[in-house]
């Protein structure tokens, strides 16, 4: 499903799908541990595993029947079968058995129920007894800790050749185990998979798993006999991909020979997919050749790699940006050369929360408040929050909003004081950041504001001013230095300005380490101004910014996505 805003966009489709009473599974990995538990030690962001599975899941049920092979590495060996149709076979290699887990994810009310299925990585070969027994332990147990090191860790570093392979597994893991599983399902209600675009629409959520186009031609073609084009046909019925970034490096690339060693029937496919969709641009009226290599699948640039950002645009019946803006700086850059040849593929859905969670749930007063004034149908209809404007002008809603404004106010300072030693005033304006940390959300900018509004302070000491206490939540890549180097300097800044009495009690500057979902439920509800400055024309559609309005909060920001 992805992993932090994609994993709670997910999460927020999850719950919205069910409460629309829309039929739908959600598909992603068990990881027993998450990317990691953040602490400070000297204001420096350390990280610590997070073990999601210590005390188990009383809300999952293990389905021992829901079991799928996945394999890596091996060979592609090509035969006849007995009508002579050439076909290719993969064997041999590493395999790993892919065992469901459900969780039930109810919608508003009750009524409908979806699934969360997720994947849980085993061995599928039983202890090297030979090994063993001549004392090798290590030997013997390492097909069965290879296998289970692909559920491990949320995201594993891929700044290491190790890294890559792992994370490549990980989403060949769960995408083929989520295939085979749609197919069986499929299979268990009709006869045959020629129909499967018309009772089956898989999304992809962002470039992870686009390794599902070949996957899906693989399945199609060597395990259940179409040929080449209907199965491509059948691939871009089925599959949707959702693109989240403008950024490059964002937009998955997977060497080439990595592909070919973990995953060679793949890189077959791939090529042959590649060529195929070539050729027909090359007998269009409109074609242009030195375009072409910009459409490829392959970059032959400096060391040969695989565009899956390609490779999922062109596997794809729909290609959707997030936001207004975002999906029309999609057509202009990043697949401006292939919107050229497909223009109508490209379409917006512009990403949304759901007010169940990020209203009702975290913030009672306030939405009991919002309730009272005009009934309880925003619940399921967002829309009808406009009603509230009609009550702008009402003192007493607004001196209601205020006090629980204040009450959440309180409950923050209390959690601060708590996790970090500082007590904070909740009379002063809460001035909250919470994303990644990274350049280009520039949490820099807002460290240097601080920074400003500190200099301004010991200048003009009898300045009236109100107090400005600065909260950043978020975690940085563990190789990503710059953005350790950030966190650093946000909570030195922090407390140079607590220690001078001069900004004491005026002006904070405060990280709260470990952010997650919890911490959002107190921070969003209690802050005063929104702070979304990403740098223009990165953003494709950040949801906090919503969350954030949905509780009151003043945005101030770039006109981004």
């Amino acid at each position: 499903l992805g992993n932090g805003g994609l994993g709670r966009l997910a999460a927020c489709f999850m719950e919205s799908m069910a409460t629309l009473g829309i039929a739908g599974f959600g598909y992603g990995i068990r990881y027993e541990n998450g990317l990691f538990k953040q602490g400070l030690d000297d204001g420096w962001q350390v990280e610590r595993p997070e073990d999601w599975l210590a005390f188990g899941n009383p809300f999952e049920f293990e389905r021992p029947e829901a079991v799928h092979v996945v394999r890596f590495g091996g060979h592609v060996r090509e035969q006849r079968d007995d009508s002579g149709r050439r076909t290719s076979v993969w064997e041999g290699g590493q395999r790993v058995l892919a065992v469901a887990y459900d969780t039930m994810i109810a919608g508003y009310g009750g009524n409908h129920i979806n699934t969360l299925r997720l994947w849980s990585a085993q061995s599928g070969n039983l202890v090297n007894l030979e090994a063993f027994n001549r004392g090798d332990y290590m030997q013997a147990m390492s097909d069965q800790v290879s296998a289970e090191s692909i559920s491990r860790v949320l995201y594993p570093n891929d700044a290491t050749p190790a890294g890559q392979e792992l994370r490549l597994k990980q989403e060949y893991f769960f995408t083929t185990a989520s295939l085979q599983d749609i197919i069986r399902r499929h299979l268990s209600m009709h006869e045959s998979l020629d129909n499967l675009g018309d009772h089956v629409a898989i999304q992809l959520n962002d470039t992870h798993p686009a390794i599902a186009v070949p996957e899906l031609m693989r399945l199609l073609i060597d395990e259940h006999g179409h040929d080449f084009e209907p199965a491509l046909a059948i691939t871009r019925s089925v599959i949707h991909y959702t693109n989240h970034t403008l950024m490059p490096e964002a937009l998955e690339r997977w060497p080439v020979q990595l592909l070919e060693n973990l995953l060679p029937r793949h890189m077959q496919l791939i090529y042959d997919i590649n060529a195929h969709i070539l050729g027909e641009l090359r007998r269009r009226p409109d074609n242009d050749d030195p375009f072409l290599g910009d459409v490829s699948v392959i970059d032959e640039g400096y060391g040969r790699a695989v565009r899956m950002g390609h490779l999922a645009f062109l596997g794809s019946r729909r290609v959707n940006g997030v936001s207004a803006l975002h999906t029309d700086l999609m057509k202009k850059t990043v697949f401006r050369n292939l919107h050229r040849y497909f223009p109508e593929r490209i379409v917006n859905e512009t990403n949304g929360i759901t007010p169940r969670r990020w209203l009702l749930g975290c913030n009672p007063p306030l939405s009991s408040l919002v309730s009272a004034v005009i009934g309880d149908g925003w619940i399921t209809d967002a829309g009808q929050l406009g009603q509230l404007e009609s009550s702008l002008d009402d003192t007493h809603f607004l001196d209601q909003f205020a006090a629980a404004k204040r009450h959440n106010k309180e409950r923050l300072a209390r959690l601060v004081e708590r996790e970090a030693g500082i007590a904070i005033d909740p009379d002063g304006l809460f001035d909250i950041q919470i994303k990644r940390i990274h350049e280009y959300k520039r949490q820099l900018l807002n460290i240097l504001d601080a920074i400003a509004l500190y200099d301004d302070i010991r200048r003009n000491p009898d300045s009236a001013r109100p107090k400005v206490i600065k909260m950043i939540a978020g975690k940085a890549a563990p190789s990503y230095w710059r953005a350790k180097l950030i966190i650093k300097l946000a909570n030195d800044v922090g407390r140079v300005i607590r220690e001078d009495e001069a900004t004491r009690g005026r002006l904070e500057l405060i990280f709260l380490a470990n952010y997650n979902v919890s911490l959002a439920e107190r921070m969003i509800p209690a802050a005063d101004l929104s702070e979304q400055i990403s740098t223009a024309g990165m953003e494709a559609s950040g949801t906090g910014n919503m969350k954030l309005a949905l509780n009151g909060a003043v945005t101030i920001g770039t006109l981004d996505g």
